[in-house]
């Protein structure tokens, strides 16, 4: 009776779930997406060739990147938009959002917001935690290390700036960073991303009604209505409007919903470029799939919103499209207009609410604090 429990475990504990190259447990029905197929040997020489160009251009842990980067930008940009390399993606995005620098101006901090402060939002950062990334093999495990891990980063966070807090959709850009950096790292790029160390600051998302969010959906509703006037007016009819189906693209810069493959891919250039690539992309869906958005009635307009077909979210295909559309002065435009009519986004940076931490650490992490985009 034992020896057949042993067995019967045994062989249960073989049956381990299939996942794809990124850790996402696999659906029982092969992906279609071609990526888990094997790489041919002109595929994989290939990009051997483009990460021996990568690691040259950033030199060792990116001793070279600026000096690269000073001299040749349009080579950097050219680079990113095609993909940075997977094996260096992490370092690279700590490089090219500012964060890496953060972390070295700021020794400590991390560890005094995780270790020693409380968190008004604690409750809430664990019930939601299971729902970040449920099929990545990562974060499965009940108050395993991958939990472990993103509820620190987001527990720091909501300490580092309690104005901001915590919000759901935090969760998948603090957990897509811990799958390419350690939580440090991946704290240090979220202060960057939402205090704004290279681009505009993105704390606005996350505040209080979601005033940035708001601006965004405004700008898009207009550019979706100067680019693709045919949907615009079938939009306009149906009364379809951006916050029914664009709002999870900017609170989580396509991290929530998206295929992996191609989120990584957006990432690559957001963090380079800035938010604009959010509104290209969604350009880019809605102009691949216009002929048969502008026939659809109400109910199927909005699961086809939510729910683009496969070849719609081809990176090859999708991106090349949306890098060929220009919004960079017509969001400027629009900005101006809703700033007129709604007052400014607070775009505070650090200000002096870089936290209470305690009395003993409170002058010294605020200098750090101001020194972050200074």
């Amino acid at each position: 009776m034992d020896k057949k429990k042993v067995d019967e475990h045994e062989a249960g504990s073989v049956a381990l779930p299939k996942v794809d190259r990124f850790g996402f447990v696999k659906p029982e029905a092969n992906s279609a997406d071609g990526l888990t197929r094997s790489r041919s040997a002109f595929e994989y020489e290939r990009e051997e060739r483009r990460i021996r160009k990568w690691r040259k251009m950033i030199g060792v842990g990116g001793s070279d990147w600026k000096h690269y980067l000073r001299r040749k930008p349009h080579v950097v940009k050219r680079r990113i938009r095609k993909g940075i390399p997977d094996c260096l993606r992490g370092l690279v995005w700590q490089l090219i959002s500012g964060s890496r620098d953060l972390l070295l101006m700021n020794p400590g901090v991390y560890e005094q917001l995780v270790i020693y402060e409380t968190s008004s939002s604690e409750l809430d950062i664990i019930r939601d935690i299971s729902r970040t990334f449920p099929s990545h093999v990562f974060f499965q495990k009940r108050h395993g290390p991958g939990q472990r891990s993103l509820y620190n980063v987001l527990k720091a966070y909501s300490v580092f700036d309690r104005e901001v807090g915590y919000v759901q959709g935090m969760g998948f850009v603090a957990g897509l960073l811990l799958l390419y950096m350690s939580e440090e790292d991946a704290f240090w790029l979220l202060v960057a991303l939402l205090k704004g160390a290279v681009h505009a600051p993105m704390e606005g998302l996350y505040l209080v009604g979601l005033p940035l969010v708001q601006q965004y959906l405004f700008q898009f509703d207009h550019l979706v209505k100067d680019h693709l006037p045919k949907l615009g007016e079938h939009f306009a009819q149906e009364m379809i409007n951006p916050s029914m189906y664009a709002s999870q693209w900017f609170i989580t810069v396509f991290s929530y919903s998206f295929p992996f493959h191609l989120a990584l891919r957006i990432w690559d250039v957001f963090l380079y470029e800035g938010v604009k690539i959010v509104f290209k992309v969604g350009l880019a869906l809605l102009k691949y799939s216009h002929d048969d958005l502008v026939k659809l009635p109400f109910e199927k307009l909005i699961h086809a919103l939510r729910n683009f077909p496969e070849d719609a979210m081809n990176p090859d295909t999708l991106l090349p499209m949306a890098y060929s559309i220009k919004v960079s002065k017509h969001l400027d435009e629009l900005k101006d207009e809703y700033e007129k009519h709604h007052g400014k986004v607070s775009d505070s940076r650090v200000k002096q609410k870089l936290q209470q931490l305690s009395a003993a650490d409170t002058a010294s992490i605020q200098l750090e604090g101001q020194q972050i985009c200074d």
